[in-house]
């Protein structure tokens, strides 16, 4: 083998200088360099300029995030548990606050003036994975009165009622500003979303919830967050005069009796505009199309859909004889794992999350092989919740529910 190569070595010694003969897959051409092997002599010479140029660094954007932490904004702890259990944290960074959870405490000063991104030790030793909070994230984890609706579900109502930046926005029902702060991004700062609510502790809530986004979002943004939703406490029922005037090119309704509020809500809505409705249970949804039929509104349901949300475990399999590699089986804990999606519980300025806690895991104990098969299985529990979608007559028919 050692004679071969080298006489593959004398072989590539072609040229008269004595200089090795590069292989054509031994070359690495850019695309300009490639094109300039085509182009003519007097045209090659400009390509090659380009090519020799250096590349000059890409001007950063005016709506970058700043690169550290900053006291007033908002910071999610990630900490990773067993049984690949996921515990995230939000606080308002401040100064003279801590991090605190069941792997130590973090002073909130330590955490100010690093990157997102980073991993950082607890008093404990626990690893904490530190970033900015997406709005997503937001929303699940902000202080709630009433039940949101989940991103999930938002997601879905956001594309059915195709609402764009510049547009007007009727909700009614502000719960805990869930639904509010996606309308507001979905709009942008041309647009307007006008929230009803008669509840005054939601009402205060949703405002609160919103001003505290937009607090933090201004603070760790170069940009600001859209000051485009009026709240206002009011029964919607009771607001037909307030309709008159107004023109909207999307409604949302997420209230208990959504039927009392499209008789006066209808009128305003533009000609094509969709209606979407939240709803908790299919006896919901036919107690209001029974109301549309009977009041005779200009309404028709064009869809009526169940918005789910699986999520998977994947991970490597326990080794159940050491002899052979090729039994396998997973872990399974003797109990059932809680129906409960999001546990929520206040610590001081924080509010921690628990999502997606697997019951497989590869103890520790376990010997472990490089070939060790992956087990691909759904969560025990899923996403569901309702949905509805409702839209004019006069434009041809098309629905969502």
């Amino acid at each position: 083998m050692r004679v071969w190569r080298g006489l593959r070595r004398l072989a590539s010694f072609s040229s008269s200088d004595g200089r090795p003969r590069r292989r054509a897959w031994e070359t690495s051409l850019s695309p300009l360099e490639r094109v300039r092997r085509l182009l003519p002599p007097e045209e090659a010479d400009a390509v090659a300029q380009c090519v020799a140029a250096p590349q000059a660094a890409a001007p950063q954007e005016e709506g970058a995030r700043p690169g550290p932490f900053r006291a007033g904004e908002l910071a999610l702890a990630e900490m990773r548990r067993k049984h690949n259990a996921t515990v995230k944290m939000m606080c308002r960074l401040a100064e003279d606050s801590v991090l605190a959870s069941s792997g130590g405490v973090l002073p909130h000063r330590d955490i100010i003036g690093q990157l997102p991104g980073q991993m950082m030790r607890t008093s404990a030793g626990a690893r904490l994975l530190l970033r900015r909070p997406s709005l997503e994230e937001y929303v699940l984890l902000m202080p709630r009165g009433p039940t949101i609706a989940y991103p999930k579900d938002i997601s879905a109502m956001l594309m059915m009622i195709d609402i764009h930046p510049g547009d007007t926005v009727l909700e009614t029902g502000s719960g805990s500003g869930a639904m509010s702060l996606f309308l507001s991004r979905a709009v942008g700062p041309k647009g307007h979303v006008v929230s009803y609510e008669i509840r005054e502790d939601h009402h205060n809530l949703a405002k609160k919830n919103y001003r505290h986004w937009r607090a933090a979002w201004e603070i760790g943004h170069r940009e600001e967050w859209p000051d485009n939703v009026d709240f206002i406490l009011k029964d919607i029922s009771t607001a037909a005069a307030d309709m008159k005037s107004k023109t909207f090119d999307a409604i949302v309704l997420d209230m208990l009796n959504p039927q009392l509020a499209l008789p006066v809500v209808h009128s305003s809505l533009k000609q094509g505009g969709v209606c979407a409705v939240y709803l908790a249970n299919i006896t919901q949804v036919i107690d209001l199309l029974n109301k549309i039929r009977t009041y005779k509104l200009p309404f028709v349901c064009e869809n009526i859909i169940e918005v789910t949300h699986r999520n998977w475990m994947v991970l490597p399999a326990k080794i159940k004889n050491f002899k052979s590699s090729h039994m396998v089986e997973t872990k399974e804990n003797i109990e059932e794992p809680s129906q409960k999606e999001y546990e929520e519980a206040p610590i001081q300025d924080q509010v921690v999350l628990k999502e997606s806690e697997y019951n497989e895991s590869l103890s520790d104990d376990a010997e472990t092989y490089c070939s060790v098969p992956y087990i691909a299985k759904p969560s025990y529990w899923q996403d569901a919740h309702s949905g509805r979608h409702l839209l004019p007559l006069d434009p041809p028919a098309t629905t969502f529910l």
